[in-house]
């Protein structure tokens, strides 16, 4: 599934329709957290349906991978799998790598914030800024924090780079990280 480093496609980026609650749609790649994580991505942010047995949930209502908008993503940092775990380790570039049955969306690593559990504006159209509209492709993923506490969020933010047509191979972004 990784082999090569093909050019990354010019054409639109296919855009999914939202998943229902649970559904399975992609995996998440981070090569800074390991050549092995790939972690399934499921409709939903629900605990007992999403979250605790699949690993990442979509936000309902917010754009799915490609999209313009603000793709908004959760997961646990420290139990049911910890797929968000490194999440602090993020450096500025790193690629964050959505792959669905149509090829993959990359995503570059730009910043980190920590937030109160009730800031949903980090999930906005355009993060943080309420009643803007889209103007660019954007990538939120939250999770608790700190550790082992739910008193506030961490959010990595991150900005769409490129979609890859499964058809051209695995895109160049799944390089390991050294």
């Amino acid at each position: 599934m990784r082999s090569g480093a093909p050019a990354v496609s010019t054409t639109d980026p296919v855009v999914l329709a939202e998943p229902a609650d649970a559904q399975v749609f992609g995996v998440m790649h981070i090569p800074r957290f390991g050549s092995d994580y790939a972690v399934k991505i499921a409709g939903g942010v629900s605990r007992p349906r999403t979250l605790d047995p699949i690993g990442i949930g979509h936000y309902p209502g917010t754009p799915m991978p490609g999209a313009e908008g603000n793709v908004a993503l959760a997961a646990h940092r420290t139990t049911f799998g910890k797929p968000f775990n490194l999440i602090a380790t993020l450096h500025i570039g790193d690629a964050i790598v959505i792959e669905t049955a149509d090829g993959w969306y990359t995503y570059r690593f730009r910043t980190l914030e920590y937030v109160k559990p009730d800031a949903i504006a980090v999930i906005a159209p355009v993060p943080q800024q309420v009643g803007v509209a889209a103007d660019g492709r954007y990538l939120t993923m939250t999770s608790c924090s700190p550790m082992y506490s739910r008193a506030e969020r961490i959010i990595a933010y991150s900005s769409f780079e490129s979609f890859t047509r499964r058809s051209a191979g695995a895109p160049a972004s799944l390089a390991p990280v050294s």
